[in-house]
């Protein structure tokens, strides 16, 4: 078995291999174990500095990497670009390699710019995590739905996914497909025709517009939220129009009557794309993804660290 990654940076997951994740999935395993004990530190990084870099606010991603970095025991640097030189001109090139002068090993970054990440991997030594640029990849966050998908259902192979709400805006959405369609899942979409990309057919997946169909071919639910900070232009007439149609409640379920799981990357629009009686309900594992999250991020920055 790989024993290894095949890449020094984690990028997006168009860009490593079926091997490459279930290596992330077999790690994520025993780190799940170490944050499930008493003492939920291991010094596997000790010696390495981590800086987190933030030109979009995050909460709970960034919170997440923190907390898998400090688990490690890695020196971790915080900089966000609102309260920085960035907001003074400096540039991104001359933001990070500041940091590096600083002698820090590996970046994890969150930029609005699609492909940020594949600059700074051409003129930098550190390895360079991607927690997320613009409406592109979000690697991590597709890693962990994956993972709390096989550790629910014993597989992703062979399962049906549908994935509902703002795809155009969702970089969520695009790792997601990537993932999932590496792991041998059937992955379809489902949202208003304005949220749906053209090119989204080409990835291998297939379009639905009717949430009751989507629900009944599914046996898991990924409900994305509706960006409206990313639209420019109104995309779909009210909040309350998208949530009639599709907006997934209890009694939705009930009639589809069919043991559907339910997921969701978060932030939750309660009352928008999801009750509060499904997002708390015995069929979500929202609270599961928080927690692996934490697993997955541990193993991606401990195995991305034996790649120096």
């Amino acid at each position: 078995m790989q024993t290894q990654l095949s890449t020094k940076h984690l990028l997006g997951i168009k860009y490593i291999t079926k091997e490459d994740i279930e290596l992330i999935f077999s790690t994520a395993d025993e780190f799940k174990d170490v944050i499930n004990r008493p003492i939920k530190k291991v010094p596997s990084l000790r010696d390495v500095t981590i800086a987190n870099i933030f030109f979009e606010n995050s909460t709970r991603t960034r919170i997440s990497f923190e907390l898998a970095e400090r688990r490690l025991s890695a020196d971790v640097v915080n900089f966000a670009a609102s309260s920085s030189s960035v907001s003074k001109g400096e540039t991104l090139l001359d933001t990070v390699n500041n940091i590096l002068a600083m002698k820090v090993d590996m970046v994890v970054m969150r930029h609005p710019a699609p492909g940020a990440h594949h600059f700074l991997a051409k003129h930098i030594d550190a390895n360079i995590i991607n927690a997320g640029d613009g409406t592109h990849e979000h690697p991590t966050q597709a890693l962990l739905d994956a993972y709390s998908i096989k550790e629910k259902l014993g597989s992703v192979e062979g399962k049906n996914i549908v994935i509902v709400g703002d795809i155009f805006h969702s970089r969520v959405a695009l790792s997601n497909i990537f993932c999932l369609k590496k792991l041998g899942a059937n992955v379809k979409v489902c949202g208003p025709a304005t949220l749906i990309p053209r090119y989204i057919t080409s990835l291998g997946v297939e379009v639905e517009y009717d949430i009751r169909k989507a629900l009944q071919w599914c046996d898991v639910a990924n409900v994305l939220r509706i960006q409206l900070e990313r639209q420019d232009i109104k995309y779909i007439p009210s909040l309350r129009e998208y949530s009639l149609y599709y907006g997934i409640n209890k009694s939705l379920l009930q009639e589809i009557n069919k043991d559907i799981v339910i997921m969701h990357p978060g932030p939750i629009n309660r009352g928008v794309e999801l009750t509060s009686d499904v997002a708390d309900s015995g069929q979500s594992i929202i609270l599961d993804q928080v927690e692996n999250g934490v697993a997955i991020r541990m193993a991606v920055l401990y195995l991305l660290a034996g790649k120096k």
